[in-house]
């Protein structure tokens, strides 16, 4: 794992992680994940795997939401999954989530084992976008739920403009001067645009397999979650 830049990456702006996710979205990030963690709630999931787990923020609502579930969380950073677990041993959630490095290019778990797979922020680093999706779908079981959060650029006027220029030339610049990396944060709105828009996305989960795409649309189009489940 540690060859991967991407894991480099994460692992260096690690301590500053939460703190520049909760004050470069406003907050708003936490809102986004109690309601990615309620659109999977609805399905009453016995197992959940949360790919790209990062500091177990979704994984931690997840458990909150979904009180029935054993959560696994899998991500490439070792320093980001090590921050997660003492986030989950403080809320006293051993029990329930277990997170594990791992690689969403190569899961290690047999077909048809999760009731649900979530992914939040995670996707737009896969390094082979179809390869990572087929994987979510052959680990989940049939009839089971994925539901993805990522960011997506605004459309409309006057949003567009506004968070364009917010993304460009301050989110990296607060970026660069909290955490002390700027590349990471040059390459967080890059990887954004380069993002397909929520109607290829949907395009690209049900070429791999997946059926009933239904896209929900956040602050404006600043993000979105996508639901979707195996036949």
């Amino acid at each position: 794992m540690s060859d991967s830049p991407i894991a480099a990456m994460f692992d260096r702006i690690s301590p500053s992680y939460d703190r520049l996710n909760h004050l470069l979205s406003f907050n708003i990030d936490k809102v986004w994940r109690r309601k990615t963690a309620k659109a999977v709630a609805k399905n009453h999931p016995k197992t959940i795997l949360d790919l790209a787990t990062g500091t177990a923020d979704l994984a931690i609502a997840l458990a909150k939401y979904n009180p029935q579930a054993h959560i696994i969380g899998t991500d490439i950073s070792v320093k980001m999954l090590d921050i997660g677990k003492a986030k989950i041993a403080k809320q006293h959630l051993e029990n329930q989530i277990e997170l594990h490095l791992g690689d969403a290019a190569a899961l290690p778990f047999e077909d048809n084992t999760f009731d649900a797979v979530t992914v939040a922020f995670g996707v737009r680093n896969f390094e082979d976008l179809e390869h990572g999706l087929s994987e979510i779908r052959r680990v989940l079981k049939p009839n089971g739920k994925v539901v993805i959060l990522e960011f997506s650029m605004p459309v409309r006027f006057p949003v567009k403009q506004v968070y364009r220029l917010y993304f460009r030339h301050f989110l990296p610049k607060i970026g660069k001067w909290v955490s002390k990396d700027g590349s990471a944060y040059t390459y967080l709105p890059d990887s954004v645009e380069r993002f397909p828009q929520p109607e290829s996305f949907c395009k690209s989960l049900v070429s791999i397999g997946l059926k009933s795409c239904h896209t929900q649309c956040l602050s404006y189009g600043i993000a979105t979650i996508y639901s979707c489940e195996k036949p």
